[in-house]
């Protein structure tokens, strides 16, 4: 069938065969065609892009000085725009000639005001000073001048949303003495310059050196995915993966801080199970059995540690030396660790008394052959009651040994007067404190993790602690020594340790907290209460806007920080992974009548 064009109707038809080629070419799609909105409609203050509406918006003043992170509320504005920055070198000679002939202008009236005997108006004398600095600046080669167009695209479904997203950024930037103006009847042209293509077609600028141009660089860490590593949520202003390695950091330390019911067992019982695909051993101290499930479920290891209980632990146990380590060493510093564990115990030491243990623990250890200068590798330590024995022979010691009997004889003996037989060989262990007297858990935390962390220096193997309500060991100095001292030497054996906590006031009043924030390279900050979000916002130097989004932010939600990277996150289960670490009462309850169903029927 043949194919004709009719060019001019009017005149006689001239045929002319419409080649197949042509046909082709005329029916192929670009990418300017698949990316295009079905319509475009230009209005002097918006632009409608199929079912959007967009609005460009340029700033048209800075103020005399820029804070280093003034442009990050607006990276961090949870809207959907675009941001397009246009840097235009200025010859220097070109700016020297204009400030020069500025200066002039500048002295002239100041002297005019002087001769006419005028008060002095400081606002010409800082712009003198000002332009003087400049001027030193750009001729010793310390500054550069430049044109710069920073333009900010707005989207929304209706023009009232759009208003009010203005309103709101506009309310960012106002509060920083930085301006912006829709650029009315001039849409299009702020369209085109808003796209990547790099064409300038507003021409707004205004003039910046190289100091205030520096703090609007605009990637303020908002990606947070490595090539390796696990999952630990959706970054909220990209949606991208939040995926990260602490193990890549500087040290593998990581701090939640979170309100009750925000969320922050969650968090930590999924980077458990995620950490454990990557063959990670994790420990946990559990002081509200939240994890006697999540051990069971991944074949981990249960140990309910109890006045009652059938587990043991014994806090004279030593490690074998490591590889950079004598004898010696070892024994002392088990030694200085013990004599902070009986100042907890005892409710404090006097300087004599602190004297006098320390030399009792070191003749107990030597009534069982274990001195500096001796192999104790195979020998069994000694017990709390064989302390007690040595101090009731020793001059000055017989009210000590009075007040070890509680622990030894008394109420208190079944806690940790036996050797301990608790094996932690496992890929997952969990300590339960949760059944111990209120006043015996700082003391029982202190010992949970003296005991790990004579375990893990037995062999190097990637660890996880998890110290959970770590404000229990903060009430007192000893145990927050102690968790300081593992967090800033765990690096050393592979190990990371997770201190998690609700009462941010009492964590943040040891002496230790802020050391263990700082040796932390993580930090994941979930909703808080308003009692203690301005001492977050001091701890962690957050933002008005950061703060009010811990705030407000749901169950799950909360700010992610790495090293010096920051993003918004919202953590993500899967159907399975929840199902295991939920701690909704609501929901175990509907898992448990599921599974007595199950078993019901299975019967």
């Amino acid at each position: 069938m043949a194919l004709f064009s009719f060019l001019n109707k009017k005149q006689t038809p001239k045929i002319e065969p419409v080649l197949p080629q042509d046909i082709y070419e005329a029916g192929l799609l670009d990418l300017r065609d698949i990316i295009a909105p079905a319509a475009l409609l230009i209005t002097p203050k918006n632009i409608n892009l199929g079912e959007k509406i967009a609005r460009t918006l340029f700033v048209i003043s800075y103020p005399r000085f820029l804070n280093g992170e003034w442009f990050s509320p607006v990276v961090n504005f949870p809207k959907v725009f675009d941001i397009s920055i246009f840097i235009h070198p200025i010859d220097t000679s070109i700016v020297m000639r204009q400030l020069q002939k500025r200066v002039a202008e500048v002295q002239s009236q100041i002297s005019m005001n002087q001769e006419k005997g005028a008060v002095r108006d400081p606002i010409l004398e800082t712009a003198y000073r000002d332009i003087e600095r400049l001027r030193d600046e750009l001729q010793q080669g310390r500054s550069k001048m430049f044109n710069v167009g920073l333009y900010v695209t707005i989207y929304a479904d209706n023009e009232e949303e759009l208003d009010k997203i203005e309103t709101e950024i506009k309310s960012v930037l106002d509060a920083r003495l930085v301006y912006l103006k829709p650029a009315l009847f001039q849409q299009g042209e702020g369209f085109i310059s808003i796209l990547p293509i790099c064409q300038d077609e507003l021409e707004i600028n205004y003039k910046l050196n190289s100091s205030p141009l520096s703090t609007i660089f605009p990637f303020v860490s908002f990606d947070l995915t490595s090539n390796k590593g696990i999952l630990y949520g959706i970054n909220m202003h990209n949606s991208s993966l939040v995926m990260f390695d602490r193990f890549s950091l500087e040290n593998y330390n990581s701090v939640i801080f979170a309100k009750s019911g925000s969320g922050k067992s969650y968090i930590t019982k999924l980077e458990i199970i995620r950490s454990l695909m990557f063959d990670t051993d994790v420990i946990v101290i559990d002081p509200e059995r939240e994890y006697e499930y999540l051990a069971e479920a991944v074949g981990g290891r249960y140990f309910n540690i109890s006045l009652t209980s059938e587990h043991h632990i014994n806090p004279f146990d030593l490690p074998p030396p490591a590889e950079d380590e004598s004898m010696a060493e070892v024994l002392r510093d088990n030694i200085i660790n013990l004599v902070g564990l009986f100042r907890v115990m005892l409710g404090g030491l006097t300087p004599e008394e602190d004297s006098i243990i320390d030399n009792a623990i070191t003749e107990t250890y030597a009534l069982k052959d274990i001195t500096p200068d001796s192999d104790f590798t195979n020998k069994p330590a000694p017990l709390l009651s064989d302390l007690e024995l040595v101090l009731a022979g020793m001059e000055g010691g017989e009210s000590l040994a009075q007040r070890l009997l509680k622990y030894t004889q008394g109420s208190w003996s079944g806690f940790i007067n036996k050797p301990s037989n608790v094996d932690i060989n496992r890929n997952f262990i969990v300590f339960s404190i949760r059944d111990m007297q209120e006043e015996l858990k700082t003391v029982a935390m202190y010992i949970i993790t003296h005991h790990i962390w004579t375990t893990i220096r037995k062999s190097l193997k990637k660890r996880l602690l998890v110290v959970d309500e770590a404000w229990i060991m903060m009430r007192s100095e000893d145990t927050a020594n102690f968790l300081f001292s593992l967090v800033k030497r765990g690096r050393k054996y592979y190990l990371g340790v997770s201190c998690i906590t609700q009462d941010v006031n009492d964590f943040l009043k040891s002496t230790y907290g802020m050391p263990i924030i700082t040796n932390s390279s993580m930090q994941l900050l979930l909703k808080q209460s308003p009692a203690s979000i301005d001492l977050i916002q001091k701890t962690f130097h957050l933002t008005d806007e950061e703060k009010f989004l811990l705030l407000e932010s749901a169950v799950g939600e909360g700010i992610f920080l790495a090293g010096l990277k920051r993003v918004f996150i919202e953590i993500v289960a899967s159907y399975t992974e929840h199902q295991i670490i939920t701690s909704d009462p609501s929901q175990i309850l509907a898992i448990r009548k599921a599974r007595e169903e199950l078993k019901s029927e299975q019967k």
